[in-house]
């Protein structure tokens, strides 16, 4: 049997392209937690790209695929008070498919924005779409979580020829209340969380910064997407919790249907944050519907 591979020896492999590893398990909170010392040191190394007079994206690159493979990309994108680091759980299910993008948004993580930065939806898609150009992608798989997937929903709509299939993992489809940052971990992450997992994310949002968290809540708060449902033609699923207390199945069955080709897949959970609490399940779900959505060609 194979040895565990511990998240920060993955990372390490990440970087330089790690082939038939045999990877069978998702990376743990545990690992994470475990190797933070060692991840600020790779976060560090790893590459930043500018986009324009102090607007740079910090991201991570994940292929754990054959090294003469050329994948189809995928660009996972994160929510408010968070960083790329949070899709943690994803790369070694998705990584060993596709080649993963996993940038910090402006102002989040080890990413830069300017002070005169257009905070707006359209902006904020307009800086991955020109991410994306900046590392040579033309089309991607789009995964958003909680305000990464109103981000993912503008892009999708902004950037039909850019966008191959739309996955959210949870996210607001209406204006949220200011009193939504200050949601207690527990509700966020669901009642599994441990005490260590739950201080991990209250560090993160600690880290960020007063100007990024006014400038963020601004942009939520004037969220509009009357005009962006109807116009996203990416296959798209969104993907739910039945019991969260931060959005009710209702509240997504209002809008998900005005998705032209979409689906909604509801999970068990009691968390809000999905994409980390119940990250095995949603990548699963996620590969199943690229490949119904995008059937490999057969010889």
């Amino acid at each position: 049997m194979a040895e565990p591979i511990s998240r920060r020896g993955l990372l390490q492999l990440s970087y330089r392209t790690a082939a038939a590893l045999g990877i069978s398990g998702m990376a743990s909170a545990q690992d994470a937690r475990s190797a933070s010392d060692s991840d600020s040191r790779e976060q560090s190394a790893a590459p930043t790209v500018a986009l324009s007079p102090g607007l740079q994206l910090h991201y991570r690159e994940d292929w754990l695929g054959a090294p003469w493979v050329n994948p189809e990309a995928a660009l996972l994108i994160h929510g408010n008070l968070e960083s790329g680091e949070v899709w943690f759980g994803w790369v070694p299910g998705m990584a060993r498919h596709y080649r993963v993008f996993r940038p910090d948004l402006p102002g989040f993580g080890k990413s830069t924005a300017p002070a005169d930065f257009d905070w707006t939806l359209e902006n904020l898609a307009t800086v991955l779409a020109n991410f994306l150009d900046k590392v040579g992608v033309p089309s991607a798989h789009i995964v958003g979580a909680k305000t990464g997937g109103v981000i993912a929903m503008q892009f999708a709509a902004s950037y039909p020829q850019k966008t191959r299939s739309l996955v959210l993992a949870s996210g607001p489809f209406a204006p949220v209340d200011p009193k939504f940052e200050h949601a207690p971990q527990s509700q966020r992450l669901g009642s599994n969380a441990s005490p260590e997992e739950i201080e991990y994310f209250n560090n993160l949002t600690a880290a960020v910064s007063k100007d990024t968290r006014v400038n963020i809540q601004k942009v939520l708060a004037k969220i509009d997407l009357d005009n962006v449902l109807p116009n996203i033609k990416a296959p798209t699923l969104v993907m739910t919790s039945d019991r969260s207390v931060l959005q009710s199945v209702e509240t997504v069955l209002r809008y998900q249907p005005r998705i032209p080709n979409s689906r909604l897949l509801v999970l068990t959970s009691d968390a809000y944050h999905i994409a980390v609490a119940n990250a095995d399940e949603c990548v699963r779900n996620t590969l199943a519907f690229i490949r119904q959505a995008h059937p490999p060609a057969t010889a």
